[in-house]
């Protein structure tokens, strides 16, 4: 109770800023919107395809929603990386609303050619992986470290209501209207996300500068050769999405092979596992106070023992529970991941680190998702979900294991993931220790 009181005040409190509060509502209709495209381009996608000849259609268009920005984040560094987060934010704002915004004119003309609704769809997302980073950014610009954590949970609660809320109200809306219109609908909440990112004005970083800051800016490969705990957290995170991948084709199979249900069921097992994600993150704000390292091992852990019901031959009640309880674990993954990254990463490089984390999670859940398709031809859509859990399972087992090395090899690396307890007494005091400034001035691209 003392903290889910504390987590409470902590909510509260973020509201005593106002640039986050005047930011949150538009996040939240901005996430809304994203949730009604996730039905709105595929049901689109059907209606322009070719007939019984939708399902490669289908699969591009949800492509080119997201995958472009794994692309952009990797080619775009050079001249994105020392943009300020909030004009990023705007940037990829008013992109996605500029390129969506075409799809329903280009319907109403009678012009959507299938090519060119791909087209429309890779141009919105090529800033994806940018701002997505930016939110992160922008709130460690505009929050004390103390407030961090909450405003986190916040923004990942957002995300996680719209999985659930959004699908929902586009199943109504395209009952009434075309998908293509639902889709315009998106391009006005990102419009608006636009237009109140730019009224953001972030406090000036007041902490002195670093060597790497001065000059030309270090690469997002050389911070990560400065920094090995931040590099474990990028592997760690990579590899979590990758075993994770597998389950978004595999559940498909296993509701219709193997539990030969339809996809009403399929539907209430992502139903109970955003609904425990939302209870999941909101939750984030309790875990204050521990140590996040060993706490977000725990939660990819704990995530991979709630899919172990799936390799049981029991009903679907017990692999329901199982996933539902997945997700209440999983949810406060992404708040206790991002205040990681906000406290292990140097703040001139932040906003280049979430976007390289973006674009590789944007490329190693559809590659996970990839390797499922043949491997349940032969193992079995039981088996996989399964297996996928045994995979969390090994990765936080071994990711735990690299900490205790590391923590004996390097007593002092640099104030991160894996500094003895006699380390953070002497940083908490104002001692240095550690010469990362300097290897990311020696490492400048």
């Amino acid at each position: 109770m003392p903290q889910a009181r504390r987590a409470h005040r902590g909510f509260r409190s973020l509201l005593a800023s106002s640039p986050f509060r005047r930011l949150l509502p538009a996040l939240v209709v901005s996430d809304l919107g994203d949730g009604m495209s996730l039905v709105a381009v595929a049901w689109l996608a059907v209606q322009i395809g070719a007939p019984g000849a939708a399902g490669p259609l289908v699969a591009a268009a949800v492509s080119a929603y997201v995958l472009p920005g794994a692309a952009g984040a990797m080619l775009l560094g050079r001249w994105l990386r020392r943009r300020p987060p909030h004009r990023l934010l705007q940037a990829n704002a008013w992109t996605r609303a500029v390129f969506l915004c075409c799809v329903p004119l280009a319907w109403a003309a009678g012009a959507l050619h299938p090519v060119l609704y791909v087209a429309l769809l890779a141009g919105s997302s090529i800033l994806h992986a940018w701002g997505h980073a930016a939110r992160y950014a922008l709130v460690a610009r505009l929050l004390p470290a103390n407030q961090r954590l909450a405003a986190n949970s916040l923004v990942s609660t957002s995300m996680w209501v719209s999985r659930i809320a959004g699908p929902a109200l586009a199943g109504v809306l395209t009952t009434v209207i075309a998908p293509a219109w639902v889709i315009g609908l998106d391009a006005v909440s990102f419009a608006v996300l636009a237009v109140q990112a730019g009224r953001v004005r972030p406090p000036e970083n007041r902490a002195p500068a670093t060597p790497a800051a001065e000059g030309r800016p270090a690469s997002v490969l050389a911070v990560l050769r400065a920094r090995r705990d931040l590099l474990v957290l990028l592997v760690v995170a990579a590899l979590f999405n990758l075993a994770y991948g597998p389950v978004e084709v595999a559940l498909p199979l296993f509701v219709s092979d193997t539990l030969h249900a339809d996809a009403d069921l399929l539907g209430l097992y992502w139903a109970a596992f955003g609904a425990g994600a939302v209870a999941g993150a909101l939750a984030a704000g309790l875990v204050r106070g521990l140590s996040l390292w060993p706490v977000l091992l725990g939660i990819i852990a704990g995530h991979g023992v709630a899919m172990l019901p799936f390799g049981l031959p029991a009903p679907a009640a017990v692999s329901l529970v199982g996933f539902g309880l997945a997700g209440v674990i999983y949810g406060p993954y992404n708040a206790l991941s991002f205040h990681l990254f906000q406290n292990v990463t140097p703040d001139e490089h932040l906003t280049a680190v979430l976007a390289f984390r973006a674009a590789l999670l944007l490329t190693a859940t559809p590659l996970g998702a990839a390797l499922a398709g043949p491997l349940a031809t032969v193992l079995g859509a039981r088996q996989i979900l399964a297996g996928t859990g045994l995979g969390m399972i090994v990765i936080a087992a071994a990711a735990a294991g690299y900490g205790r090395v590391a923590r004996s090899a390097m007593p002092d690396p640099g104030g991160g993931l894996f500094q003895t307890r006699a380390a953070r007494v002497r940083r908490a005091r104002g001692v240095p220790g550690g010469t990362v400034p300097e290897q990311l001035a020696n490492d400048r691209d």
